[in-house]
C-alpha cells in the first residue's frame, strides 16, 4: 500500500515533462542534479537556525537594543480575579456590554472596573516592544545576508539578464555547490519561522503569513525536485530584496528613530511595489507561465508550481493594499502605522482618566504631520 501511494506521488508525468523520468537527472559525468532527498537536510537546518535565532537574540539583539535605547512602557497589571480570568481564558477576552454586567454583578465590581480589568488583561497578554525588536533584528539579518549572498550567487548567471535563458536544456540542467546551499539555507529559513509560528508576535495579517510560509516551503520545495532552480534562485532574491527594509524599518521604529523609520518605510513600499507586482507578475510570472510552453507540454508539475506563484500573487496584492493605505494616510498627514498590528489599550482610551483632564492626549508631530506608529502603544 505505501509502496502503492509511493510510486503514484512520484510518478514521472506528475513532475517531469512528457519523455523525461527521473533516471534522466541522475547524477553523471561529474555534473550534478537536483534530487528531492536533497531536501531532508533543510530539518535538522531549520532546527539549528532556531537555535541560532536564540543566542543571536540573547547576545546580538538584547543588547542593541540596549544601544537603541529600546524602553518598555510600564504596564499596570490586571488584580487576581478568579471568575474574570476563567472567563477571559474559556470564553473571550472581548466580552460584550449584557456580559460585563453578569460579570460586574458576579464579582461585585462596577462595569467600569470590569472593562478596566480586561483591558489590562489583554495589555498583559501582548508581547514585549523588546520581544518585537528583537524578532525584527533576528529577520532583518537573515534578509539582509540573504539577499546579499542571493545576488552574488546569480549575478553573473545568464538567466538573470535573459529570462528565456531560465527553461535552456530544462529539465537536464546541473546546480553547483552557491544554488544548493542558497536554497537549503532559504527553505531551512522558512521552516523555522513555520516552527516557531505559535510563539512570534502574532499580528492580524497572521493567516495570511501562515499562506505566505506553507505557500514559499511548497514552491521551493517543488521547484527544487523539479529542477526549477533557476527560476527559484531569481524569485528568492526578488522577495529578500524588500523584506530587509521592512525589517529594519521596524527596528528604528521600536526604537523611536521616527524620521529614520519613515524614510526607511517609504524605500520599502517602493521597492515592493515595483519587485511584487511589478517585476514578479510581469517577469518573473510570465517567465514560468508562458516560456516553457515553448518547449513541452502543460503537466501537473507546471500547474502545481505556478499556482503557488498564483498565491504569493495574491498575498502580495494583499499587503501592497495595506502599504498603499499607509502611504495615503502618511502623504495626507495622517497617523501612518502598521495596518497588520494590534493597537494595545491605554488607560485613557477608554476614557478612565477623564477626571484627571478628559480624554485621550494628542499625538505627537513631526514636521507637521502626526509620526509613524508611536510605539509604545503598539503591537508591531
Amino acid at each position: 500500500m505505501l509502496q502503492t501511494l509511493y510510486d503514484c506521488f512520484w510518478w514521472e508525468r506528475l513532475w517531469l515533462p512528457v519523455n523525461l523520468t527521473w533516471a534522466d537527472l541522475e547524477d553523471r559525468d561529474g555534473r550534478v542534479y537536483a534530487k528531492a532527498s536533497d531536501l531532508y537536510i533543510t530539518l535538522p537546518l531549520a532546527l539549528l537556525f532556531l537555535i541560532i535565532r536564540y543566542f543571536f537574540e540573547l547576545y546580538v539583539a538584547t543588547p542593541l537594543a540596549a544601544l537603541l535605547n529600546v524602553k518598555e512602557k510600564t504596564r499596570l497589571r490586571a488584580p487576581p480575579n478568579p471568575t474574570l480570568e476563567h472567563f477571559y481564558l474559556k470564553s473571550g477576552k472581548q466580552p460584550k456590554q449584557a456580559e460585563i454586567e453578569l460579570l460586574s454583578r458576579s464579582c461585585g465590581l462596577s462595569g467600569r472596573q470590569v472593562e478596566r480589568w480586561f483591558r489590562r488583561r489583554r495589555n498583559q497578554d501582548r508581547p514585549s516592544l523588546l520581544k518585537k525588536f528583537r524578532e525584527a533584528s533576528w529577520r532583518f539579518t537573515f534578509y539582509l545576508i540573504a539577499f546579499i549572498a542571493g545576488m552574488a550567487v546569480i549575478v553573473d548567471k545568464p538567466w538573470f539578464y535573459d529570462l528565456r535563458k531560465v527553461w535552456e536544456g530544462y529539465p537536464i540542467q546541473s546546480i553547483i555547490p552557491s544554488q544548493y546551499w542558497y536554497y537549503m539555507i532559504e527553505l531551512s529559513f522558512y521552516c523555522s519561522l513555520l516552527f516557531s509560528v505559535a510563539s512570534d508576535v502574532k499580528r492580524k495579517d497572521f493567516k495570511e503569513q501562515i499562506i505566505h510560509h506553507v505557500a514559499t516551503i511548497l514552491l521551493l520545495s517543488f521547484s527544487w525536485f523539479a529542477n526549477y532552480v533557476r527560476a527559484g534562485t531569481l524569485i528568492m532574491a526578488l522577495h529578500d530584496s524588500s523584506d530587509y527594509l521592512l525589517e529594519s524599518a521596524k527596528m528604528f521604529n521600536y526604537a523611536g528613530w521616527k524620521n529614520t523609520c519613515n524614510n526607511i518605510f517609504i524605500a520599502f513600499a517602493i521597492v515592493f511595489i515595483i519587485t511584487r507586482l511589478v517585476i514578479l507578475p510581469f517577469w518573473i510570472l510570465h517567465c514560468t507561465v508562458v516560456y516553457p510552453l515553448e518547449l513541452y507540454p502543460a503537466f501537473f508539475g507546471y500547474y502545481f508550481f505556478n499556482s503557488m506563484m498564483g498565491v504569493l500573487q495574491l498575498l502580495h496584492v494583499f499587503w501592497a493594499y495595506l502599504i498603499l493605505r499607509m502611504a495615503y494616510k502618511f502623504i495626507t498627514g495622517k497617523l501612518v502605522e502598521d495596518e497588520r498590528s494590534d493597537r494595545e489599550e491605554t488607560e485613557s482610551s477608554e476614557g478612565e482618566e477623564a477626571a484627571a483632564g478628559g480624554g485621550a492626549k494628542s499625538r505627537p508631530l513631526a514636521n507637521g504631520h502626526p509620526i509613524l506608529n508611536n510605539n509604545h502603544h503598539k503591537n508591531d
